[in-house]
């Protein structure tokens, strides 16, 4: 059990991830390019890879989170810019993923909710999220018990698998969302 988070048997915790996070990271990630459509990936990142990218989150002020469940990582989230342009600068994209031996545990569920209060904790109004593959009722199905609406659909945007492969878009307001210009920010 990593400092900072508290064990309850049975329940998930959900906390910053650290370095050392990393190797059960990698795997989880692993697990999904190479058997799912969720990530449109086709060859699994490295350790090395991996720590770039969580690197890059945290330097940007965005949120990367792992989920335990009886001191075994059950999966991980993060936060990334929705598009490089400013105007977007308010809005997230999140990515979750469940350890494949831990399905419907909670983790995702949990790691999603903290995910969410941690961007809206730092003045994000949307957050989007690009499933991929259509056919991810359990991505879906998640999003939508946490608040999320579908926005649309991308039809056969990428290929995987040897098929083609629609992305879904789900939307979430954060805080009071597009009611009012951000705090700090310009109006325009």
């Amino acid at each position: 059990m990593k400092s900072g988070a508290r064990h309850i048997a049975g329940v998930v915790v959900v906390r910053a991830s650290d370095g050392r996070d990393l190797p059960a990271i990698t795997a989880i990630y692993r697990h999904h390019v190479l058997h799912g459509a969720a990530t449109f990936e086709i060859a699994p990142p490295g350790e090395g890879e991996m720590d770039r990218r969580r690197e890059e989150t945290l330097a940007r002020g965005l949120p990367h989170l792992v989920a335990e469940l009886d001191g075994v990582t059950a999966g991980y989230a993060y936060a990334a810019p929705y598009r490089p342009r400013t105007a977007y600068r308010y809005t997230v994209e999140d990515s979750v993923y469940v350890a494949p031996a831990l399905p419907r545990r909670g983790a995702g569920r949990a790691l999603l909710e903290a995910l969410i209060e941690a961007c809206t904790a730092r003045g994000c109004r949307q957050m989007v999220a690009v499933i991929g593959d259509s056919a991810n009722a359990a991505s879906i199905g998640l999003h939508a018990a946490c608040g999320f609406v579908r926005v649309g659909m991308l039809p056969n945007v990428g290929f995987k698998f040897g098929r083609w492969v629609d992305s879904v878009l789900m939307q979430r307001a954060l805080g009071r969302g597009g009611s009012a210009p951000p705090d700090g920010g310009d109006a325009a």
